[in-house]
């Protein structure tokens, strides 16, 4: 699995059996082992013994679920270069959705393999706002699944709860989301630049782009120069989740990245500042959350923030580089543990800030 120097990390794609599969933080450190992390993203496939939930999905619990906020994604732009503005709609059940989803005006268009979607998706994209039924708290996983249970994954993301007693949706709790044909997610790494996990249930695949985390400020650098006046406004702007760049103008502006289609039935893993970005293909149900290792801690040190949303997600390192870095602790709470961040090319060093 070694890669020549000068290569792009390629996606890997991971098929546990059921005694690898017994321990999630253990499998994780296997695939970086062999490289995952490098390419930003990776599929795992889980083996049949594993059954995240015995009932139907279309039970009423589902079907009668409100997803309080869902999402009109109105997309603006031209060649490649997109903004997504997300638009309230009022609230709807599960069953509702679906039936909008489904529906003629937003159903899946013809298409005969994954690549003409993806051109129909690029040439429709500022048409007809999908709806999205994103960020719902809550899991459709059985609570008696002990093993890549998404809502009890028992990670040292865990201390965030443990030590300071405190839940952030989404990020140490599981989210939800129910999608249609061409509901997306833009650009971006996850807060705090943490690991995440996304499972989807039941439906239409998932297609998504993945930018190795070596190129990540390569990444920044081109996109600053597409969202100048994003940028200027604030430095962290990729963390609103608005900007969208097509895989034709990366691949013009020498970016390298790799792209996959998950499937029902199948986990994505995003690792830690590895930008991506991607859209549904039709109907479906995905459960997500953060989730994080020892290796995240440097980067979870010099994750640049959003200053500008209020509700930002931001986590005291507090007790992570207590436990985790105790050699750097005090040098830490007096600004001086200098380094670089895990992925800057440039090496330069300065002293992690204590958000």
């Amino acid at each position: 699995m070694k890669r020549k120097t000068g290569d792009i990390p390629k996606i890997m794609v991971f098929r546990p059996d059921w005694s690898e599969f017994q321990d999630f933080s253990r499998y994780i450190d296997f695939m970086e082992s062999r490289g995952a992390h490098k390419a930003g993203i990776a599929k795992v496939i889980p083996p049949p013994e594993w059954i995240p939930r015995k009932t139907s999905y279309y039970e009423d619990d589902i079907m009668n679920m409100v997803i309080p906020a869902p999402i009109c994604q109105d997309v603006q732009g031209k060649q490649g270069i997109y903004q997504q503005l997300n638009i309230q709609k009022k609230p709807m059940t599960v069953a509702e959705y679906r039936k909008l989803a489904e529906s003629p005006e937003y159903d899946t268009p013809y298409f005969f393999d994954y690549a003409d979607l993806e051109r129909k998706y690029w040439k429709n994209i500022v048409y007809k706002c999908p709806i999205y039924g994103a960020d719902v708290s809550g899991s459709i996983t059985d609570n008696d699944v002990d093993v890549w249970n998404i809502n009890k994954l028992g990670t040292i993301l865990d201390y965030v709860n443990q030590d300071y007693g405190i839940k952030i949706d989404g990020v140490n709790t599981a989210y939800l989301y129910f999608g249609m044909w061409k509901t997306s997610f833009s650009w971006h790494t996850e807060d705090m630049d943490l690991y995440s996990i996304n499972y989807i249930h039941e439906g239409k695949p998932k297609s998504w782009y993945a930018i190795p985390p070596e190129h990540g400020r390569r990444f920044e650098r081109v996109a600053n120069g597409f969202f100048s006046a994003d940028f200027s406004a604030c430095p962290a702007y990729l963390r609103h989740k608005m900007s969208m760049i097509s895989p034709q103008l990366l691949a013009k502006n020498s970016i390298p990245f790799d792209k996959i289609t998950q499937e029902k039935g199948e986990f994505i893993i995003t690792f830690p500042y590895g930008y991506h970005a991607g859209y549904n293909h039709g109907f479906n149900m995905a459960e997500s959350t953060n989730f994080a290792s020892p290796r995240w801690v440097e980067y979870g040190k010099r994750a640049q923030l959003c200053k500008c949303q209020t509700d930002n997600v931001k986590i005291d390192m507090d007790t992570f580089v207590k436990r985790l870095q105790p050699e750097k602790y005090e040098l830490w709470l007096q600004g001086k543990d200098i380094g670089c961040h895990p992925e800057d090319p440039s090496q330069r060093m300065y002293p992690a800030p204590k958000h």
